[in-house]
């Protein structure tokens, strides 16, 4: 293998569940999973000062439309520098990434990319999450102590910036994944024609074999095994939240995780003393998005993005997917989940399992670091199964953005190149898809829908329908609880009605026949 060959050499993790009035801040759990990686990969903690890369993943707060202004929530304004004074480091290359559930697989190939041309040797990727004690701490009004550092600098952004919807679909609720993810779902179904109860079942049976591993995971957020019937009965610890996800088939965002992996070139990993037994190498990589905005796709049950992006992966790394045998696929949601299988050819029950961690709603949801979690645990097993592969896959946004690994112990071949991924994104921009239509008006029939809840019961139906002229077009429908308890009971998509402009003047209202 070449000195150039990009390397992970250590991974760590770290969960908080005790006192949230007590949790570590921001930039504690940063420093805590950095740290683990460090002593994962045989290092000191002082050997870090020596890093010349380090990228944050970007917190949930700082989402677009998260709510709050970065001066309200307390976490650190720029917090590659501020990890970086935290370990006595001064890299030249810092950043903090846009959002998005693909962001630490993305990051991964991107800084492999960056160590194989010679832009880097000796790099931290870190994330962490803080919604579980920030909540907590905001109900209880008290302090955040030390959660905000005083640093001012803004950080250098890198990854898509722009937010996961219009400004069209954002005004009829699908700026929440909870609205939107459910669209997807009751769109799959409809397109096998099958019943709602045996959906229901198929969602609860996929989900169940994650609860276990999340059962014996020390790091999940529950470690609690459930039947599939516990995972798809509404009761009130189980309450529905967009129709067809009851809470526990939702990711669970409100934890206190955080996550790091440390990457070096084969030749620094053998300066720094770094054994051959901790080195895992990333064989193949690839990422795409899907066409932005949920509305431009060419349907609500496929994903060009995962399919292609997981084919160009395997085709870097030699391997077909029937010889991978570690798989973490992204698991938001069950519809994640089904068209990740659909597209990659995997079988809903794979007896490899298709999650390493329990996934997002039992694992835990670190908003966008779940993805670092999958890739540090894979570290770990692969290094106990000495040239096995195995594959993680990132998704941001709604199924929107999609970046892929595939890893062995094994040694690399040749020279480390990836495709640029501009050419896979030429080629997915080129696909045709619907128009779409703002402000539709007369005769319209259903293509994917849901309906929202909160804690109180029922809340508001939302529709992408298509008109008389098969123009695609979004739309909520009235608040009436007959209607929605009648979208839940019987299939919606392909039902006909009316639509036209919602009397607030903001939306559109479609209207069931």
């Amino acid at each position: 293998m070449l000195d150039s060959t990009p390397v992970l050499i250590g991974a760590g993790q770290f969960t908080y569940k005790d006192d949230p009035l007590a949790s570590p801040s921001p930039l504690e759990l940063l420093k805590i999973s950095a740290l683990a990686a460090a002593s994962d990969a045989g290092l000191t903690p002082q050997a870090l000062a020596g890093l010349d890369t380090l990228m944050v993943v970007g917190f949930a707060v700082d989402a677009p439309g998260a709510g709050g202004s970065r001066s309200a929530l307390p976490r650190p304004r720029n917090p590659p520098k501020s990890l970086a004074r935290a370990l006595g480091a001064q890299p030249r290359t810092q950043a903090y990434s846009h959002m998005g559930g693909n962001t630490p697989q993305s990051l991964v190939n991107e800084v492999c990319a960056r160590i194989a041309r010679g832009e880097a040797a000796f790099a931290l990727i870190a994330g962490c999450e803080f919604l579980g004690s920030l909540t907590k701490r905001m109900k209880a009004a008290v302090g955040f102590d030390g959660w905000d550092d005083g640093e001012t600098s803004e950080p250098e952004r890198i990854g898509d910036p722009r937010p996961g919807v219009s400004a069209y679909e954002a005004a009829h609720g699908l700026a929440f994944p909870v609205n939107t993810y459910p669209l997807f779902e009751n769109a799959l179904r409809a397109r096998d024609r099958r019943s709602l109860e045996a959906h229901a079942r198929r969602m609860g049976e996929l989900f169940a074999p994650f609860t276990r591993v999340a059962a014996a995971n020390p790091y999940a957020w529950f470690p609690v095994a459930r039947t599939a019937e516990e995972l798809i009965t509404v009761t009130e610890h189980n309450r529905m939240v967009g129709y067809p996800y009851p809470k526990y088939l939702n990711a669970i965002m409100e934890v206190d995780q955080s996550a790091a992996v440390i990457l070096t070139s084969l030749g620094k990993a053998r300066e720094l003393g770094v054994g051959r037994d901790r080195c895992v190498f990333l064989h193949g990589c690839a990422d795409a998005a899907d066409l932005w905005n949920p509305l431009d796709r060419q349907d609500f049950h496929s994903s060009p993005a995962m399919r292609l992006t997981s084919r160009k992966a395997l085709e870097m790394a030699g391997k077909s997917i029937d010889e991978i045998e570690l798989i973490d696929l992204y698991s938001c949601f069950p519809v994640a989940v089904e068209i990740a299988c659909e597209e990659q050819g995997i079988a809903l029950d794979d007896p490899r399992g298709l999650t390493v961690t329990g996934g997002l709603p039992y694992f835990g949801g670190p908003g966008n670091n779940y993805a670092m979690h999958a890739i540090a645990t894979l570290v770990q097993r692969l290094r106990a199964r000495p040239g096995a592969f195995g594959m993680a896959t990132g998704n941001g946004w709604y199924l929107t953005k999609q970046s892929v690994g595939v890893y062995s112990t094994a040694p690399i071949q040749g020279e480390w190149t990836r495709e640029d991924p501009a050419v896979l994104q030429r080629e997915i921009d080129a696909l045709p898809h619907p128009e779409v239509i703002e402000t539709p008006e007369g005769e319209a029939v259903i293509e994917a829908y849901t309906v929202t809840h909160d804690r109180g019961g029922y809340r508001s139906g939302i529709v992408v329908g298509r008109d008389a002229a098969g123009r695609r077009f979004v739309a909520v429908t009235p608040d009436d609880p007959a209607v929605l308890r009648d979208l839940e009971s019987r299939e919606g998509v392909g039902r006909a009605g009316t639509v036209g402009r919602h009397p607030d003047g903001k939306r559109n209202l479609f209207r069931p026949a």
